[in-house]
């Protein structure tokens, strides 16, 4: 990673209040990275308060202090209030763009400057000052460079924290955006104190019966297309009832396409109770699903990207994004 500006190091020195923010539907980065900077931040004198406008899924709830989110947009308003004139800073993590903030986007980024801190290119370029580094593996890693940056402490609930958000999004240290340097901080992270079982099994071995009662709803939808190059499974209304389900309970499915052999590209589509569509998509090898991500207003990274679609139909929104990632990959060969 570039060594980070000293004026954003200065911005966040001279704040005394700092909310901290991050993506609805937060998965294991984007919580991590929150967490483990507020607990950063804290050790460094700060006052915090992380606001999410949805409770923290069962999935995440092992990460240190995940207890302590707001969840009350009013709380965040007192917060802000009991600062004094100018010492209030915003700070966005792994949110890619504004809208994924959520619903109160903009009554929370009236409140004071927003920092931006992700790995992800911003469709929108929003944010008062930005962080951005796009060949980092993970906003967590960017997080513990910082702490090195501003000299904070690193405690072991913040390592955890990191170590989980790192993990998570270099898919178990097993993607590309796996640097050396990716490495060394995970290793420091255990030199803290970590242990790699506890945050591995809380990550990958944490399912409930009902997610796996999804899971096979979901995988019976699988397809294949492009001679196998490209598999895709749908998650429909009904099926989250038949299966006494959540959608957490779906959270990382798209992975089980993207491990059969043929396959460089799995696209799992899920259809919310609000009407809302939203897509993921992960690759194998040279395929920058990002790129068809961006094509539907979406974002990530090569291996990682995702989009939503609002007032659309299922199989309307299924054929136009296979269809996009079919003539890619025909432009790619």
């Amino acid at each position: 990673m570039k060594a980070i500006p000293e004026t954003i190091l200065e911005i966040i020195r001279r704040a005394e209040g700092i909310v901290l923010l991050t993506h609805v539907h937060p998965d294991g980065d984007a919580l991590g990275s929150t967490l483990g900077l507020r607990d950063i931040l804290e050790g460094f004198g700060k006052r915090t308060l992380i606001f999410l406008e949805e409770p923290v899924s069962y999935l995440y709830t092992f990460m240190p202090g995940s207890d302590r989110i707001c969840a009350d947009i009013g709380e965040v308003k007192r917060f802000a209030a009991a600062c004094p004139v100018g010492s209030l800073l915003l700070v966005s993590l792994d949110a890619g763009d504004r809208n994924r903030l959520g619903k109160y986007q903009e009554e929370l980024t009236a409140l004071a400057p927003l920092l931006v801190i992700d790995h992800h290119l911003s469709f929108d370029d929003f944010g008062d000052y930005r962080l951005i580094e796009v060949g980092i593996s993970s906003t967590g890693e960017m997080v513990y460079e910082l702490a090195l940056a501003l000299r904070a402490q690193v405690s072991l609930p913040a390592a955890k924290s990191l170590y989980a958000a790192i993990s998570s999004d270099t898919g178990s240290f097993r993607y590309d955006s796996t640097k050396p340097r990716t490495m060394r901080i995970a290793a420091d992270l255990l030199e803290l104190g970590v242990q790699p079982d506890e945050i591995g099994s809380a990550l990958y071995d944490n399912a409930s019966l009902p997610r796996l009662h999804l899971l096979k709803e979901v995988l019976d939808t699988l397809q294949l297309h492009a001679d196998g190059r490209v598999a895709v499974v749908h998650l429909e209304d009904g099926m989250l009832d038949r299966a006494c389900a959540e959608m957490d309970d779906a959270e990382g499915f798209v992975e089980y396409p993207r491990s059969l052999r043929t396959v460089e590209v799995a696209i799992f589509f899920r259809e919310h109770k609000d009407g809302q569509i939203s897509v993921s998509l992960r690759s194998k090898g040279d395929f920058d699903v990002s790129e068809v991500a961006r094509m539907f207003g979406g974002g990530g990274h090569k291996k990682a990207a995702g989009c939503r679609f609002h007032a659309e139909r299922l199989a309307d929104v299924h054929s136009r994004v296979l269809e996009a990632v079919k003539v890619r990959m025909t432009d790619v060969d």
